[in-house]
């Protein structure tokens, strides 16, 4: 039985599941949703891409039931895409909550899931991401990728416990080429709908799957917490020369967080180690490496309705004599990379009005990330957007210079029911 085979039982299994709740607990339930348009262009002439970034019509459906034995999530959205030249069905949320006993709640099926203490810096969460949303201006909700998983939280006192499982592969909705362009290291130039990246993606049931938990407690003022995931790298982290696909290889993390209020603001304090399992000992120059990876922040209100952030964050290529021997020097990574980001976020208008910068910059890379955006909230029903990514840097193949063709302003309307 294939995915779509087995999303398609789920679906029909839960219709009915909603049309017998409607029937007998019809004050249980909660349906309201929105529909919005969204439109953005690049700034730049990009010979691989359209000049249009975004330009979709979309429709949200959120239902929710509560029947005595715990909770029905339902989130859809059909989209009218008009860069892709199609329409398609995305389903965001499709799962069953229950509680088997008063210390334990488990979730069933289709899941937005997060954890960890960054600010749009990710270590820990190892739960797929929608990178292509991200850059090209939807709704900051899409960043995040729904997963098909069993979610089981346990309560014990001041320790929580939770596991979650992935029957199979769900990876990051990462940049392929197809609607934003990327440094090809193959081609050793920028590609994008010329060259779309060709990958193999692990799709096997229970045998290519993952495997994510986390312990959390606090101790006095501090809360803390440990993570642990088994699973691939969610973005391609290695290539396969027999088949000419970008491939995903397996990983391993553990990682920790530490949050605490200090003086008027939150800082917190989150590492990871990423164990490439394919490559432990970083002498294939076609698997990612290991790495450690670090993140340090502080966040607090400057002042009545400002609030600002301030993060430094590493990423640390472990055995790199053996990365850079084999590497071309000049487009070879440094060993350790840098990131600053600087966050604003100011209410206006009766916090009507919301005005945020949030702005990456790598010391390392040279290259740096801004996202200016405004939010207007006309009414109960009526939102406006308008909103900018901006890439810049002088080296096509960093992080971020790599998407300097891909910079573009944005603009949606929003009416909610």
């Amino acid at each position: 039985m294939n995915s779509r085979s087995f999303r398609l039982i789920c679906l029909a299994v839960l219709a009915v599941a909603v049309e017998g709740l409607a029937a007998s607990w019809t004050d249980q339930l909660d349906l309201h949703g929105f529909i919005e348009q969204r439109s953005g262009w690049r700034t730049a002439s990009d010979p691989y891409q359209q000049d249009v970034s975004i330009m979709e019509s979309r429709a949200r459906v959120d239902l929710f039931a509560w029947p005595q034995w715990g909770q029905v999530e339902i989130k859809t959205d059909l989209v009218v895409d008009g860069v892709d030249a199609e329409g398609r069905c995305e389903l965001r949320a499709m799962n069953l909550q229950f509680g088997p006993t008063e210390q334990v709640d488990v979730r069933v099926g289709r899941q937005v899931l997060t954890w960890g203490t960054g600010e749009l810096l990710f270590i820990n969460d190892l739960f797929p991401k929608d990178w292509v949303s991200f850059f090209v201006g939807r709704d900051m909700e899409y960043l995040k990728a729904p997963s098909d998983a069993i979610r089981v939280n346990g309560f014990f006192g001041k320790l929580n416990i939770t596991l979650v499982y992935t029957p199979q592969f769900d990876p990051d909705k990462y940049i392929d080429g197809s609607r934003l362009s990327y440094w090809s290291p193959l081609l050793g130039r920028i590609a994008g709908g010329d060259a779309v990246l060709s990958t193999d993606r692990p799709d096997h049931w229970f045998s290519d799957d993952e495997l994510a938990c986390r312990l959390a407690g606090r101790i006095g003022r501090y809360d803390l917490a440990l993570y642990g995931y088994w699973g691939h790298w969610k973005s391609p982290g290695g290539f396969d020369v027999t088949s000419g696909r970008a491939i995903f290889p397996h990983l391993q993390v553990y990682g920790a967080s530490l949050e605490s209020t200090i003086g008027k603001g939150i800082a917190n304090l989150e590492a990871g180690w990423y164990r490439s399992t394919d490559d432990p000992h970083g002498d294939d120059p076609l698997v990612n490496n290991s790495e450690l990876r670090w993140l340090i922040g502080y966040r607090m209100e400057i002042m009545h309705d400002l609030t600002a952030g301030l993060q430094y964050y590493i990423e640390h290529i472990l055995d790199y004599d053996d990365y850079i021997a084999t590497a071309p020097l000049d487009t070879a990574r440094d060993q350790t990379r840098q990131v600053l980001t600087v966050s604003l976020t100011s209410l206006q208008m009766n916090q009507d009005l919301v005005c945020s910068l949030f702005c990456y910059y790598g010391p390392s890379d040279e290259d740096a990330y801004l996202r200016p955006h405004l939010r207007y909230k006309a009414s109960d029903h009526m939102t406006f957007d308008l909103g900018a990514n901006i890439f810049t840097g002088p080296r096509r193949h960093t992080f971020f210079g790599q998407f300097r063709y891909d910079t573009n302003i944005y603009a949606g309307l929003r009416l909610s029911f």
